[in-house]
């Protein structure tokens, strides 16, 4: 005996037990199970609504999950891609660039460790922390070992 269908809201529902979604994303994940007559939008103004979708906590949770190991550049391409723009994306950008430093010398700290002495090694340093998001000027201070101070 085949399991029942889950409504739309269930289905909603359960995403958003899992983890904080963006709107964008949950309405992706919904569209392929709306069936003729539901309204997906509608749901998503219940659930903002009911303060069950936020872009606030989603925008909070996603940065949490990957500033450990990404940069600015990165995250905010991440989150622009989640459908988060305009007032609410300076704001956290501020917030991040406030870090970035920090973030990325931790990362190169993990990773190498130590300056590299010979240009082929301070070229792999520095392409891994571009690949990560981090500014150029951030990764300039870091492998240079500049002071947090600057």
């Amino acid at each position: 005996m085949p399991p029942p269908q889950l409504s739309l809201k269930a289905r909603a529902l359960r995403y958003l037990s899992m983890r904080e979604h963006s709107r964008l994303e949950l309405a992706r994940k919904l569209s392929k199970y709306a069936e003729e007559g539901d309204d997906v939008d509608a749901l998503l103004d219940l659930l903002e609504k009911n303060n069950w979708l936020s872009q606030e906590r989603f925008s909070e949770a996603l940065i949490h999950r990957r500033a450990a190991r990404y940069g600015n550049s990165r995250i905010v391409a991440e989150l622009q891609s989640h459908g988060v723009n305009g007032e609410a994306l300076q704001e956290l950008k501020s917030n991040l660039a406030d870090t970035e430093i920090e973030r990325a010398r931790e990362i190169w700290q993990r990773k190498f460790g130590i300056v590299a002495n010979d240009p082929q090694d301070r070229h792999k340093q520095i392409r891994f922390l571009l690949q990560r998001g981090f500014s150029q000027r951030t990764v300039q201070k870091v492998i240079k070992g500049a002071d947090l101070d600057d």
